[in-house]
């Protein structure tokens, strides 16, 4: 199916420029149930298009093969409960929609306590949580509630309802949003920045890394410079990134840089699982950005295993997509229960992961490689204003060093992001040293992308 019409505006008049801004985005988004199909889908990018009226919404029929793997029968969701032999709801997906095993078949009848049993997951070691289970290509159905309510469960038998449907007519719901370059060259290409929307009720497992891309989405738009184009993928984890890349081989040629985003509102220090490349500029641009800004922050080598920056990495493509998170998945209590909820994720540390990706891709849009264009001896600086006067003498030693950083450097070759790292000056200083240099037609930009 084609996509759905677009306003031709990037954004809308609609705040969303802090971190009480996304909080009050997810706090919208946090009741909709969402799966890798269905209405929660389509609601959730409904209003993410309220904040990106660019959105394009895709609709991709059940059946369809998408690579190796075939879009799914869609899943919806009207009521689901258990019932005691006294007619009390002692489960109940009203009242929090983790209490369904996600993608459940429909089922109606009664059971006995053991065969019950045998469709119900808690948490032993955590018996106040609501746990998340899914079986999404595996036909079954289940409850997951706390493991202190589970052991309450007394009666000999217990009346169960699941009011769910599987379309085999249905559809995979996706969306992304192209930010064009402004200031375009040849070739430049596009920077990817993916994040899924298929969790129900999760904070920081899904919505956390949605609203950072949101906001994102809307900081790039007012930039008045873009080198590269910037294109957003909203969809369903997996299933998702693996439709994307199956339908848009001519949009994957073109991306030069990827970032996978999740998991950005919980606390704790940030983390970068690197591309399958390893080296790439994307790899490098975070290191530099992580040393710099988030003290504590952790790069963790490629493993074959995580998010959708997997798919992006297969060997097929091999793109240069790495994955920005806080405490990775599976590594704090709350991950996949009900306790990553609205007071775990908090506006401040929205607030801190925005600021960081924001610095990441404005430092992937000016990591030039440039060219020397006297590199007999050193040109004379003061006679062009930029020895020891320039900036009002406030970065005295650091900017005439970044001046001379990027001068000995510029062979058309080395890319900024090589000079931070090896003369240890920040990149944004060296960044203004280069087109000051550039200014004075002291240097020119050697190619529109440098090497990996």
């Amino acid at each position: 199916m084609s996509a759905l019409a677009a306003p031709a505006s990037c954004v809308a008049p609609v705040a969303l420029a802090s971190g009480p801004d996304m909080h009050a985005l997810l706090r919208r988004l946090f009741p909709i149930c969402r799966s890798i199909t269905g209405d929660g889908v389509r609601e959730t990018l409904a209003i993410v298009r309220e904040y990106l009226p660019a959105l394009q919404v895709h609709e991709v029929p059940s059946g369809t093969p998408v690579l190796d793997w075939t879009v799914p029968a869609e899943w919806n969701i009207r009521e689901a409960w258990v019932k005691n032999a006294a007619g009390e709801r002692v489960i109940d997906f009203a009242q929090h929609n983790l209490h369904v095993l996600g993608y459940s078949t429909p089922v109606r009848g009664w059971f006995s306590r053991p065969e019950l049993e045998e469709h119900l997951y808690s948490l032993p070691g955590q018996p106040d949580l609501i746990p998340y289970r899914t079986s999404y290509y595996q036909p079954a159905w289940g409850f997951c509630l706390r493991h202190h309510d589970r052991l309450q469960l007394q009666d000999d038998y217990y009346e169960v309802c699941i009011d769910s449907m599987l379309d085999a007519a249905g559809s995979l719901t996706y969306a992304e949003l192209l930010l064009p370059a402004t200031a375009p060259e040849p070739d430049a290409g596009e920077v990817l920045l993916s994040c899924h929307c298929c969790h129900p009720s999760l904070a920081n497992d899904n919505l956390s890394g949605l609203v950072v891309a949101v906001a994102l989405a809307r900081q790039l738009a007012a930039l008045p410079e873009r080198r590269y184009a910037y294109r957003f993928v909203f969809g369903p984890g997996t299933i998702g990134s693996i439709t994307w890349l199956a339908r848009n081989s001519e949009a994957v040629a073109r991306i030069r840089h990827g970032l996978v985003l999740t998991l950005l509102g919980g606390p704790g220090h940030f983390t970068y699982k690197q591309s399958r490349q390893g080296a790439a500029a994307v790899d490098a641009a975070a290191a530099l950005m992580l040393a710099r800004h988030a003290p504590g922050a952790e790069i963790r080598p490629w493993l074959p295993y995580g998010y959708d920056e997997r798919q992006y990495c297969s060997p097929g493509f091999n793109l240069p997509v790495g994955c920005l998170s806080r405490t990775p998945f599976g590594e704090f209590a709350e991950y996949h229960t009900s306790a990553d909820n609205l007071e775990f994720v908090q506006p401040a540390q929205l607030q801190e992961s925005l600021e960081l990706v924001l610095r990441l891709c404005q430092t992937l849009d000016q990591n030039r490689c440039y060219r020397n264009l006297l590199p007999y001896g050193e040109p004379q600086l003061g006679r062009r204003g930029l020895y020891k006067g320039v900036g009002g003498g406030t970065e005295g030693h650091d900017w005439q060093m970044a001046l001379l950083w990027v001068l000995s450097l510029s062979d058309g070759r080395t890319p900024l992001l090589d000079v931070a790292a090896r003369s240890g000056l920040p990149f944004e200083l060296l960044h203004r040293a280069a087109q000051a240099l550039a200014a004075t037609d002291l240097l020119a930009v050697a190619s529109p992308e440098p090497a990996a």
